[in-house]
């Protein structure tokens, strides 16, 4: 899987807009949005809260989460623990950055909360490296993956099927050499 595909599936995540407009309901394959009234909030999907912003149709709501005080509990908590903790959403990363990217104006302390989720990145990518390399050098066979995100499995996916095809190979071939070819008449 992609990134970008990873990313539209990030964007059937509900958030809340206060619309500026009114329009009764919307039926759509995926469910049904509205009544948008302004003022009154309403939850839509992210990619239909970035096309109204875009259009400036709305005001986004930052999810809960999005808070410079729980994100730096969440980061702290991520550099304590060894193993990968809980996020706030399993696609916080593309959240952020699509809200990040398309609605900063509606998000206080944009900035900071931009510094600490790439902070977060980071430090889970960091410990995902070390997990892989720890696997691939014990020449594991398999793992645990409790926690990760879609996005940050998919950033490491590649290199470790890699890996065990390579390992697959070697062990075999290791096996084969020892064995050494049948001497069956």
């Amino acid at each position: 899987m992609e990134a970008a595909e990873v990313e539209f599936l990030a964007e059937k995540q509900l958030v809340t807009v206060i619309p500026n407009f009114s329009l009764d309901k919307v039926y759509l394959i995926g469910g049904d949005l509205g009544p948008f009234n302004p003022g009154l909030p309403v939850q839509v999907p992210l990619w239909l809260a970035v096309n109204l912003k875009q259009r400036q149709k709305c005001r986004i709501v930052p999810p809960e989460w999005m808070d410079v005080g729980k994100l730096e509990e969440i980061r702290d908590n991520e550099r304590r623990e060894e193993t990968f903790t809980q996020m706030p959403n399993p696609h916080y990363m593309e959240l952020a950055k699509l809200l990040l990217n398309h609605a900063s104006d509606n998000i206080p302390k944009a900035d900071e909360i931009r510094t600490l989720v790439k902070d977060m990145w980071d430090t889970r990518i960091a410990k995902l490296r070390l997990s892989a390399d720890s696997f691939v050098r014990e020449q594991e066979a398999h793992a645990k993956l409790d926690n990760l995100t879609l996005m940050e499995i998919n950033t490491i996916g590649t290199f470790l099927t890699e890996s065990l095809n390579h390992m697959y190979k070697l062990r075999t071939s290791l096996q084969y050499s020892e064995d050494g070819p049948s001497q069956e008449h």
